[in-house]
C-alpha cells in the first residue's frame, strides 16, 4: 500500500452507498467481495463472493465487507456466524481491499488495471477472459508483492 495511512476499508468521504449488517459466513478479512447466501431469522447471511466464476454477478449484489465492531484492522477475520458490516458501493467510491497473489507469481500491478473479483476469496484480480463484470480499477502501482496485498481501487459498476 502506497501513500496511503487510512485504516479503514472506505476511503470516499461522505460515502452515500448502502451499508448493511448480516451475519458473517466463514472467515474472509475486511476489503473483500461478499454476496447473499441465506437469509437467517430475518437476516442476511453473507459469504466470500462464489457465483462458481471469477467475474460473473454476485448472487443479491455486490457488497464489500468493511471493518467489525470491535475496530480490529484489515488482519483480523471475522469468525463464522459473527455480526458484520457490509457496504453496497456506488460509482466512483474508493477503496482499500486486497488483491489476490496469484500463486506467488509476485506480479506487479499498475494504475488503471481492470479487477474482479476471485470466486472463494473475494479478493481481487486482474482481469482475464470476458467476465460479467470487472467493477474496480487500480489507483496505484503495486510493485511485485509476494503475498495478498491492500490496494487502492475506485468502484466503476462496469
Amino acid at each position: 500500500m502506497t501513500g496511503l495511512t487510512q485504516n479503514k476499508v472506505v476511503l470516499t468521504p461522505y460515502p452515500q452507498g448502502r451499508q448493511l449488517e448480516g451475519l458473517i459466513s466463514g472467515t474472509p478479512k475486511p476489503g473483500v467481495v461478499m454476496e447473499i447466501s441465506a437469509i437467517t431469522q430475518g437476516k442476511f447471511t453473507f459469504r466470500a463472493y462464489q457465483p462458481g466464476t471469477d467475474g460473473l454477478r454476485p448472487v443479491g449484489g455486490l457488497w464489500i465487507l468493511l471493518e467489525n465492531f470491535r475496530g480490529d484492522d484489515f488482519n483480523a477475520a471475522y469468525v463464522s456466524g459473527e455480526r458484520g458490516r457490509l457496504y453496497c458501493p456506488l460509482p466512483g467510491d474508493e477503496f482499500l481491499m486486497w488483491l489476490l497473489d496469484v500463486g506467488g507469481t509476485a506480479d506487479s500491478h499498475t494504475f488503471g488495471e481492470l479487477l474482479m473479483p476471485d470466486t472463494g476469496t473475494g479478493k481481487l484480480v486482474v482481469t482475464t477472459g470476458t467476465p460479467e463484470i470487472e467493477p474496480f480499477t487500480l489507483c496505484e502501482t503495486l510493485a511485485a508483492p509476494s503475498a495478498d496485498v491492500l490496494g487502492h481501487v475506485i468502484y466503476t459498476n462496469y
